[in-house]
Order: C-alpha cells, then sequence, then structure tokens
C-alpha cells in the first residue's frame, strides 16, 4: 500500500518532480500528503494540482498501480522511492532526483562507483572500438559502465563493460517493460540478467524524444565521471557532459581528428575544461583510484593482422594514416593503380585495418 501511494504521487497529472519533492518535504510520506487538507496543499502547490491530489484514482490510473506492483513482484523488478534504503546514494546529491526508480536486474550497481560513458548514435568503426575497449578496461578494474542503451557508443559501451567484472547500468528513456531502440533487445534482456536497467518513467512508457535528454542526468547522477567518446558539435552527449558538470562529476573526452565532424565536440569540450584521455588508466589516476588495468590502451592497440599484410598493403596503411584520405591522393602517393588499390582497401577494410568513410574517403584504424 506504501509504494501504491508513492505511485498515485508520482502520477498524479500536474504533479510533476519539483513539486512532488516539495511536498514529500513538507508533509513527510506519500499518504500524509493525500490526507492534508486542500488549504494546506495550496500553500505547496497550485490549487488546480491540489484538487488533482485530493480526487479520489482514476480508472487508468487504479489499472497501472496494480500493473506495477504486478511487475514488482516479479524476480529482478524493483520500483525504489525516495525513503527507500536502496535509492541510489548518488542520485540523492543531484538536484532533480526521482522521487521513483524503476529498476530491473542487480540493484547492487546503483551503488557501485561507476564511469558514464556516452557518445554518438552514428558512431566511426574506431569510436565503437575504443568506447567497448575503454568500458571493457574499466570494468575489469571494477568499476561499473553507465549508458543510455541508445545505438553507437552506448551499446558499444555496455557490450565492452560485461567483459568486465564491473558489469553496466543502462539508464532509459521509456519504461523499463520497454526496449528502444528494438535492435538492442538481445542486448538489452543481457543487461537485465547480468547488469541493471533503470528508468525514472512508468511502465509501458513509449519512446518520446523529451524524455532521452531528461534521462542524461540520471547516467551522469550515478557516475564519479563521464567520458565523452566521439559527439558532433550538437551532440546530445554534450548535455550530458554538461549535466555532469553541473552535477560536480569529472568530465573527459577522447581526442580526434581535427577533420571529422564525431569530433567537434570531444574538442569543444576539452577546450571548456575537460580531461583529454588517451587510455583508461588516465580516467583512474584522474579520479585517484588507484587500479591497475589488465587490458592495453584501445588507441594504442597494434595492428591485429599486420603480420599477414603484404608490401603494398603496409605502403597503403603508411600514406592513410588516421585522418581521412580519398582514394585518388592514396592512388597518387602510393602509385598503385586504382583497380589494385580497391582490392586491397576492401582486404583491409576486412581486417579490420581501415575503414571506409562517405565521399570515397578512408582513415586507417588502430
Amino acid at each position: 500500500m506504501d509504494l501504491a501511494s508513492w505511485l498515485r504521487l508520482e502520477q498524479t497529472s500536474g504533479v510533476g518532480g519539483e513539486a512532488a519533492r516539495h511536498l514529500l518535504a513538507r508533509f513527510g510520506l506519500p499518504d500524509q500528503i493525500f490526507a492534508a487538507s486542500h488549504a494546506a496543499l495550496c500553500q505547496v502547490v497550485s490549487e488546480k494540482n491540489a484538487r488533482a491530489l485530493l480526487a479520489p484514482p482514476s480508472e487508468s490510473l487504479a489499472r497501472q498501480i496494480e500493473k506495477t506492483l504486478e511487475w514488482c513482484a516479479q524476480p529482478g523488478n524493483h520500483v525504489l522511492t525516495l525513503a527507500d534504503a536502496n535509492y541510489p546514494r548518488a542520485l540523492l546529491e543531484i538536484p532533480d532526483p526521482p522521487i521513483l526508480i524503476y529498476a530491473k536486474g542487480r540493484l547492487s550497481l546503483l551503488d557501485a562507483t561507476t564511469i558514464a560513458v556516452v557518445g554518438s548514435r552514428n558512431a566511426t568503426v574506431q569510436g565503437i572500438k575504443n568506447a567497448e575497449e575503454f568500458s571493457a578496461s574499466l570494468s575489469q578494474s571494477g568499476l561499473t559502465i553507465s549508458s543510455g542503451l541508445a545505438a553507437g557508443i552506448d551499446a558499444a559501451a555496455h557490450q565492452g563493460a560485461l567483459r568486465g567484472k564491473g558489469s553496466t547500468v543502462a539508464v532509459i528513456g521509456t519504461g523499463a517493460d520497454i526496449v528502444y531502440p528494438a535492435r538492442n533487445r538481445t542486448l538489452a534482456h543481457l543487461i537485465a540478467e547480468e547488469g541493471c536497467i533503470v528508468s525514472e518513467y512508468p511502465l509501458g512508457m513509449p519512446a518520446i524524444a523529451s524524455n532521452f535528454p531528461r534521462r542524461n542526468r540520471i547516467i551522469s547522477g550515478l557516475a564519479k565521471g563521464v567520458l565523452v567518446v566521439e559527439a558532433a558539435a550538437q551532440s546530445g552527449s554534450l548535455i550530458t557532459a554538461r549535466m555532469a558538470a553541473e552535477q560536480g562529476r569529472e568530465v573527459f573526452a577522447i581526442p580526434g581528428s581535427i577533420h571529422s565532424p564525431l569530433s567537434k565536440g570531444c574538442h569543444q569540450l576539452i577546450r571548456q575544461g575537460a580531461k583529454l584521455v588517451e587510455s583508461a588508466q588516465d580516467i583512474l589516476e584522474e579520479l585517484q583510484l588507484q587500479i591497475s588495468l589488465p587490458l592495453a590502451n584501445p588507441l594504442a592497440s597494434p595492428i591485429s593482422g599486420a603480420a599477414t599484410l603484404v608490401a603494398s598493403e603496409h605502403a597503403i596503411l603508411k600514406e592513410l594514416g588516421y585522418d581521412p584520405m580519398h582514394m585518388d591522393i592514396l592512388a597518387s602517393r602510393t602509385g598503385i593503380d586504382i583497380a589494385s588499390l580497391n582490392a586491397q582497401l576492401l582486404n583491409l577494410e576486412l581486417d579490420g585495418q581501415l575503414e571506409s568513410l562517405p565521399g570515397g574517403l578512408f582513415r586507417r584504424l588502430g
């Protein structure tokens, strides 16, 4: 019954998180709010909201509460309130903690030492690799990785984190019973089993664009710092970084090519004071976490198939470098005819040595 009152407060029409926290501060638990007089409620919220609080729950709200209580009865499902001992302590430090958290999975991860890893949904091959390897290294060291279960960098961060003992927390912008995007369904089920999925939104909440920037404050709020792997100049990852700074968290960014649009956001953050990092060890040292990483620096990892490359392929990689280069320029510099160059570029791409970019551009990896 106590949880039912919390759910009723959370979903009372017109009463948002800020108003709910003011009501809780004034009256105590939700039952005491609903028992207060109209005049007393009007001292905290508007007259309209006071009437909404005193009105009996609608049929749809009653069904939603019943649905949520049934969901909570299933193994691994939890709803944590601000008064719950298991509510993440880190979120109590931020200015606007959600009054309820829907969690699916390992609750202990919500109070683990955490690093958020975020970045572009349309990431490059190298960006995906960096996100996965940084996250794997940090997770191997015992840190938990938080991210948003989006395509691109987020998904890679979760996948890397699941390789280590620190595991991962996915903060989503839908109800905890919905997977979005659908392509991450298998990953979401794996996180629910081995990590934890978190949402502040009621069950059944669909993917609404405005919910995703708001959930970013929870991604950063759970963490000691935020690592931005790749971000365009107007990326949503910069919102997460800004929120992290406002919450007193550290902000880290991986630098990239000055020609890459997905490096612009990271370079902007570095100019604004974010810590430039080239390895996961840089993050541990900045946070003064004395942990030795078992994995190598992903930005300096050797080329996996170098021993099997022919001389002409070595020449291509030497000329190509890490900035994008057009195939015509590469042909001119190497002296290899276009037909042969095309074939060798394809072999190198399949071997993971380089990636192709729009407009006939290529860039070396590793």
